[in-house]
């Protein structure tokens, strides 16, 4: 007996897409659309998270009568960028940029996993490193307030207002209402399921 005529053939995938075009169209067609609506999901929270987010940082400008509110997003670990702003006026706009990411080490993304809050009233006699006050200055930043924005999964945003023209003594109710907001975005479904 002659062995490969005994051994049945694998079926031919390719005759039985040709013999029913249609529901080879179909199950593409089914894959097509699971693939738009995971898109349209997708793009939903995330218009749902920008909005919360535009809408908490426009308000805590207005209410800090800063030059300045914006939320520095991290994509990577401790590289981020300037995701959203509110200003007073669109010469202040730093939106886009991916600020001082050099300065930005384990030191200090470990004291913002801690949940620190830097204010910053003064930013040329603040003891700070020479780069991020460098930085600071290139932007126009005369006061700094930083509140880190944890979510569980550790730390995914700073939330952060700048006085551009003058120094400013950041109250503490003004750094209660920062850790607030940041408190609320942390806590959002579009936020915390990131």
């Amino acid at each position: 007996m002659d062995f490969h005529q005994s051994v049945p053939k694998p079926p031919d995938d390719r005759a039985n897409h040709q013999a029913d075009p249609q529901a080879n169209h179909q199950a593409n067609y089914q894959d097509y659309r699971h693939s738009i609506n995971r898109v349209a999901d997708r793009l939903a929270k995330n218009i749902e998270r920008d909005t919360l987010v535009a809408q908490s940082i426009t308000r805590l400008r207005n209410y800090l009568q800063v030059d300045r509110a914006l939320l520095y997003y991290f994509y990577s670990q401790w590289r981020g960028q300037v995701t959203l702003e509110s200003l007073s006026t669109e010469e202040f706009s730093i939106l886009g940029s991916t600020g001082a990411d050099d300065c930005f080490n384990d030191e200090y993304a470990e004291l913002y996993l801690a949940g620190r809050v830097r204010a910053m009233a003064n930013i040329e006699v603040e003891p700070i490193h020479p780069c991020h006050q460098e930085f600071l200055r290139g932007i126009q930043v005369k006061a700094n307030l930083v509140v880190p924005v944890l979510t569980k999964k550790g730390l995914w945003g700073l939330l952060v207002a700048h006085h551009c023209r003058s120094t400013h003594f950041w109250t503490n109710d003004e750094i209660v209402l920062m850790q607030e907001i940041a408190k609320t975005l942390a806590e959002a479904p579009s936020i915390c399921q990131s």
